[in-house]
C-alpha cells in the first residue's frame, strides 16, 4: 500500500489508535472512504446504506463504507440507545459476513433496504465504540466518532494509483444515485483539499417542523451569503454531512476535530487555510431534520427547542449592515501592505467603533506586524491575513457587532435584504405583497449558490 509521508506522518504520530474493533470484508483496493458515526441509528442507518449501495458498481468497488457505532458509558447515555446500538452491530456484523442476518432481521420496515444492501458490490466495515470497555471518553461526542472512523479509513486506502480522499457523511441523511460519481468527479478534476456538497434538508410532515427546518436553512444560505458578499474566502457551509476531503489534507490538518459538537466547522476552518474549500454539485445530500438533544447547537437541537416552546419557528439574522462592514474591513486589509498595525487598527475604528474595539482585544496590530515580517508578498499577505481572520475569529467580529449596537433582524427580512445586495430581487415590490414565504427565500437562497461554482479563492 502507497502513502504520502503526510499521511504516514498523521498515522504514526496524530491518528487515533486502532483500539476499537473492526468487522469488515477484504480491505485491498480502496482508495476512497465514507464515514458514518451511529448513535442508535438502527431505524435509519439501513436506508442511508441502501442508498449508498444503489451507487454504480464501478464506485462502490474502490470506496469503503464505515460504520462507527458509538457510545458513552451507560450511565451517560439511555439503556435504549445502548441497545439499539448493539442491535445495528449485530445487523452490519451479518451484512459483512455475508451470511445474515436474513430479509426480515431487524425492524421490518427496512429489511427491503438489508436486502438491497446484499445484493450490492458495497464495501462495508464496522468499528465498534460502543461495547463494554470500547465505549468513547465522556467528554467526548460526534467528532471524535467521525475522527476514529476516518483515521482508520485513512489507514487502509491506497494512494498508489489514484489520490485518496474521505467522505463524511451522517446515518440518517439520504444521498442521490450520483452521489459518489459526482464527489469522485470532483476530486478528479479539482485541486481543493476538499469541498462541501450541496445539500437540501428533508422537509417533514408535520407544518411546524416543516417551517422550522426551512426557515433554519435559510438561516445558514443566508449567514454564507453574507459572507461571500464580505469577501470572505470562508463563505462555505459547515454541515457535517457535506464534507469531502482528501486523505493528504486531512492529514496535514491532524485530522477531524473531537467536539461534542462543532466539530465540522472547526475542521473546514482548518481545511480552509490549505486551499479553497469547493462546492460538489451534481448531486444533494438530505440531512434529517429530526428533533435531537444530544449536541449543545446544531439541526437537531433547533428543531427540538422549536417543537418544545423554547424558540420561536420565525427566527432571526444577524443585521445585513454586518456583512457591509465586514467587506469594508477586509478590503481595507488586502490593500497596501506597508501600512502599519496600529495605523489599520485607526482604520477598523473609522469603519465601525465596535470593529476597532473587537479587534483591539484581539491583538489586532502585533498580530497583523508578524503577518507582515512572514509574507513576502501581496498574495502571501493575503493569505496570512485570512489565516488570522480565519472563520472563527470572523464569527466572533459578527457576534461583537451585534451584540454592540446592530442587533438581529427577522430572519426573512434580513435574508430578503442580503438577495437584494447581490441584485436578484428587486426589492420593493416584494415588500409590499407582503414580502415572501420561507420556501420561496430558501429557493432564491439555493439558486444564488448554485451560480457560482467554487467559493470565492484567496490563494495563489
Amino acid at each position: 500500500m502507497s502513502v504520502s509521508r503526510t499521511i504516514r506522518r498523521y498515522l504514526d504520530g496524530w491518528a487515533e489508535k486502532p483500539v476499537h474493533p473492526l468487522f469488515s470484508g477484504p480491505l485491498d483496493g480502496l482508495s476512497r472512504a465514507i464515514v458514518i458515526p451511529a448513535l442508535a441509528e438502527r431505524d435509519s442507518l439501513f436506508a442511508t446504506l441502501a442508498d449508498l449501495a444503489r451507487q454504480p458498481g464501478a464506485e462502490l468497488v474502490r470506496t469503503l463504507v464505515m460504520v462507527v457505532v458509538n457510545n458513552r458509558r451507560p450511565d451517560l447515555e439511555s439503556e435504549e440507545d445502548v441497545r439499539n446500538n448493539r442491535e445495528t452491530l449485530e445487523i452490519l456484523e451479518g451484512l459483512i459476513r455475508g451470511d445474515g442476518p436474513g430479509p426480515r432481521a431487524g425492524k421490518p420496515e427496512f429489511a427491503e433496504d438489508l436486502e438491497i444492501i446484499r445484493r450490492s458490490p458495497l464495501r462495508l466495515a464496522a468499528v465498534d465504540a460502543s461495547s463494554p470497555g470500547f465505549e468513547i471518553p465522556d467528554r467526548d461526542g460526534v467528532g471524535l466518532a467521525r475522527k476514529i472512523g476516518l483515521d482508520r479509513a485513512l489507514s487502509v486506502l491506497d494512494g498508489e494509483r489514484e489520490p485518496v480522499f474521505l467522505v463524511c457523511l451522517d446515518a440518517d441523511t439520504r444521498v442521490d444515485a450520483g452521489y459518489l460519481s459526482a464527489v469522485g468527479a470532483f476530486f478528479d478534476r479539482a485541486e481543493a483539499p476538499g469541498a462541501v456538497i450541496d445539500y437540501a434538508h428533508q422537509e417533514p410532515a408535520d407544518p411546524v417542523l416543516r417551517e422550522a427546518i426551512l426557515r433554519y436553512e435559510v438561516f445558514l444560505r443566508a449567514y454564507v451569503l453574507g459572507l461571500r458578499l464580505a469577501g470572505s474566502p470562508y463563505a462555505f457551509h459547515t454541515v457535517g454531512s457535506t464534507i469531502a476531503c482528501t486523505g493528504e489534507a486531512y492529514a496535514a490538518v491532524r485530522g477531524m476535530s473531537r467536539r461534542r459538537a462543532g466539530e465540522d466547522f472547526y475542521f473546514l476552518n482548518k481545511l480552509a487555510k490549505l486551499g479553497p474549500v469547493g462546492r460538489i454539485g451534481g448531486t444533494v445530500v438530505r440531512p434529517s431534520p429530526r428533533p435531537s438533544l444530544r449536541v449543545p447547537f446544531g439541526t437537531g437541537r433547533r428543531m427540538a427547542r422549536v417543537l418544545s416552546g423554547e424558540e420561536a419557528v420565525a427566527g432571526e439574522l444577524y443585521e445585513p449592515e454586518i456583512f457591509r462592514i465586514l467587506r469594508e474591513w477586509i478590503g481595507l486589509a488586502e490593500e497596501d501592505p506597508d501600512r502599519s498595525g496600529e495605523a489599520r487598527l485607526d482604520q477598523a475604528r473609522r469603519i465601525h467603533p465596535v470593529l476597532g474595539r473587537f479587534l483591539e482585544e484581539q491583538a489586532f496590530p502585533r498580530a497583523w506586524e508578524s503577518i507582515r515580517r512572514q509574507a513576502p508578498g501581496p498574495a502571501h499577505l493575503r493569505r496570512q491575513f485570512h489565516g488570522w481572520f480565519d472563520a472563527f475569529r470572523t464569527l466572533r467580529a459578527v457576534h461583537a457587532l451585534r451584540d454592540g449596537g446592530l442587533p438581529n433582524i427577522p430572519l426573512l427580512e434580513g435574508a430578503t435584504q442580503l438577495l437584494e445586495w447581490t441584485g436578484s430581487r428587486s426589492g420593493a415590490d416584494r415588500r409590499e405583497e407582503g414580502g415572501e414565504t420561507a420556501g420561496e427565500l430558501l429557493a432564491a437562497l439555493r439558486g444564488e449558490e448554485q451560480a457560482a461554482s467554487v467559493f470565492r479563492r484567496f490563494h495563489p
